[in-house]
């Protein structure tokens, strides 16, 4: 018999729900930050859209390339919970540099630390939620967690507008209140997530080495490579917060535009995981690529206000089809003793692809235009379309390594 989605949601354990809560108020304080940053940069900074891609991009690949880093020390380590900490610790440390940043290079330091935290604390805490959640419902554990990332995403910039609003437009004071949700997810982490006990029948070895990583399949290959070119067809959504503002909406209002999308993802990225779990990936991930599609030409169409809300509503679809999707399908392809590692690898073969896309987008930007930049992404998620026959249509669980 089909499980329905409220029993697969009953069947995720409380360590998921947990760590789900834990990036909910990360996202909060984050994306406080993250909502209102390029205008902050660009009016008051007085950077390019260049330099926003710039800085975003070597933000966002930091983040993904030190997760191939913190991914191998867990394994070897035969450890999660302890790397997750210091991540998130150092995400709460690096909020009150935004605040404080008189220059782009205050911003840029401030970033960097930001997302070496995230790098840090992304592969352990994907690898601990594949721990706890049982096969059956991995896709599901996967997409309830997404969404509860996403809810934060969605309730930081609601706040964040609200504050701009009541304090005519202080941006440095939005910031210094997002210290605050920050430090209660270190909190949350800390006393609300017990890591499971792992028995090591073996001795420690290098995860890294010639032999582990001949375990690491052909199949786990293709999904890292179609991530990287799905990820230079998505670039930072820094630019969508800036295509809003060409649509003359007032300044305090902009962030609205991330609420929407986030709250579009959240709502769809636990139902298409439970999906996940019931069809094809390579089918599913297909379609969330051509509502990425849909969601660029909106964009790039025009910069009329409702235009703009639909193309960045569609780009939340996309994003709660396929981020969880991912997760599941890295997890599922790659051994449970090299979990960590493998969601490493693919974050930092993304992570480069996510420096060259967000550069090239603020490229583009300056040189051709807006909607220039959402044709070029259009044009990646067709490549993307087709490098999907280099993933094996098929979901047939991991075994262990060696």
């Amino acid at each position: 018999m089909t499980q329905q989605p409220s029993t697969a949601l009953r069947k995720i354990p409380a360590g998921v729900w947990a760590l789900g809560f834990v990036s909910l108020l990360m996202d909060i304080s984050s994306e406080m930050i993250h909502s209102l940053l390029p205008l902050f940069m660009v009016g008051v900074l007085g950077a390019s859209a260049l330099t926003v891609g710039l800085v975003e991009g070597i933000a966002e690949a930091t983040a993904l390339i030190v997760k191939v880093f913190s991914g191998v020390i867990s394994d070897y380590l035969g450890k999660r919970k302890a790397l997750a900490v210091i991540g998130y610790t150092m995400g709460a440390l690096s909020k009150p540099l935004f605040a404080l940043a008189p220059t782009m290079g205050w911003v840029l330091t401030a970033r960097f630390v930001d997302r070496i935290g995230k790098g840090i604390r992304g592969a352990p805490r994907d690898a601990l939620v594949a721990d706890i959640a049982p096969p059956e419902v991995r896709g599901a554990a996967f997409g309830l967690r997404q969404s509860l990332d996403t809810v934060g995403a969605f309730l930081g910039p609601l706040l964040g507008v609200g504050l701009m609003l009541l304090w005519a437009n202080d941006f440095r004071a939005v910031f210094w209140v997002s210290v605050v949700p920050a430090a209660l997810a270190v909190a949350l982490l800390v006393w609300g997530v017990q890591e499971p006990v792992r028995h090591e029948s073996k001795a420690k070895r290098n995860p890294i080495q010639r032999d582990s990583l001949k375990c690491l399949s052909r199949t786990y290959w293709g999904v890292v490579v179609v991530g990287a070119l799905f990820t230079l067809a998505r670039f930072s959504e820094a630019f969508l917060v800036m295509r809003a503002e060409q649509s003359g909406m007032a300044l305090a209002w902009v962030p609205l535009v991330m609420v929407a999308m986030n709250l579009v993802y959240a709502t769809t990225a636990y139902p298409f995981g439970w999906l996940s779990d019931r069809m094809s990936h390579r089918a599913l991930l297909g379609w969330g690529l051509l509502v990425l599609v849909a969601a660029d030409l909106v964009l790039a169409s025009g910069h009329h206000g409702i235009r703009v809300l639909l193309g960045v509503m569609l780009w939340g679809v996309h994003m709660g089809i396929t981020q969880g999707l991912l997760a599941a399908m890295v997890a599922d392809t790659a051994p449970v003793d090299l979990r960590g590692t493998a969601f490493g690898f693919f974050n930092l073969v993304s992570g480069m692809a996510m420096l060259v896309a967000s550069v090239l987008a603020g490229f583009l930007w300056d040189r051709c235009g807006a909607s220039f930049t959402f044709y070029a992404g259009a044009a990646f998620c067709v490549t993307t379309l087709l490098g999907l026959i280099l993933i094996p249509d098929d979901k047939s669980p991991a075994s262990p390594a060696g």
